[in-house]
């Protein structure tokens, strides 16, 4: 099977198409990215209520707190990742996996440092690493080192696909920022672990979108044939991220059927 998700279960926008809460979400979509982790670590009593807004077949897949990935640097973190675990510990039988997002600073000296947390994490959990140095993307001894610590780890590589937004036209203040924001580093497509994590980052250009996502379509069949695959489909403007969905869904069921239905979300035509 597929899970497929957004990067957030809620926006302003969201609620003409009658989502309003994570509840509302999980009944379209099986999985979500968990960028809220990455900025701070939620109260108790809300990661109850995300417990209670979600079934036992829906997946989450946190980031890392930044304070582990890019103020320690994964470095002397203990007590925070054992706090970080024991907040979401809730969470623990609806957990897609972990990630880290590393930031471009973190290069092939850091490689050590990698390992030794990967190491120390609990082993009942699914991990993904997404790194952003571009020696990483060199396909040269740093790139081959990391993918073999991944896979001897059975950690998954997480892939970014900006292609979209950094092709698009630069017309609208959202596009702008996210040409800023996103890292703008080749596609490799790697397997190193059993679920691999594919952040496809689109623009509001839909026919662009569905055009470069078309390599994504034999890559995840062929995939899913042997793995778990989880897919995130991002916007500049995350309101049009529904919208995004609906692009692409007809040709993602045809590649891949066990995706399953579509969301019975109201046409996007209508509301954006």
């Amino acid at each position: 099977m597929i899970y497929l998700g957004l990067p957030q279960w809620s926006h302003p926008k969201w609620v003409r198409l009658g989502i309003t809460s994570l509840e509302q979400y999980a009944r379209h979509f099986n999985c979500v990215e968990g960028n809220t982790t990455l900025y701070a670590l939620p109260k108790a009593e809300v990661v109850a209520r995300w417990r209670e807004q979600t079934h036992d077949d829906f997946r989450f897949c946190f980031k890392f707190p930044s304070t582990i990935s890019h103020q320690a640097k994964l470095r002397d973190c203990g007590d925070l990742t054992a706090e970080f675990f024991s907040r979401m510990s809730p969470l623990a039988n609806r957990m897609g996996q972990y990630w880290l997002q590393l930031p471009a600073t973190f290069g092939p000296r850091d490689l050590p440092a990698l390992w030794t947390f990967l190491d120390a994490l609990p082993r009942e959990f699914t991990y993904g690493v997404e790194i952003r140095h571009p020696e990483f993307f060199a396909k040269g001894d740093a790139e081959k080192a990391l993918n073999r610590g991944l896979h001897q780890r059975g950690v998954n590589r997480v892939i970014l696909d900006s292609r979209p937004v950094h092709a698009a036209v630069p017309h609208s203040e959202a596009i702008i920022d996210a040409q800023r924001k996103k890292p703008k580093v080749p596609v490799h497509a790697v397997l190193t672990a059993d679920n691999p994590m594919v952040r496809f980052i689109g623009s509001d250009n839909m026919p662009q979108n569905q055009a470069l996502f078309a390599v994504w379509l034999q890559t995840l069949a062929k995939w899913e044939q042997t793995t778990t695959p989880y897919l995130f489909l991002h916007t500049p403007d995350i309101a049009q991220a529904p919208e995004l969905v609906e692009a692409l869904w007809q040709a993602l069921q045809a590649a891949v059927p066990s995706v399953g239905d579509a969301p019975a979300i109201p046409q996007q035509s209508s509301l954006f």
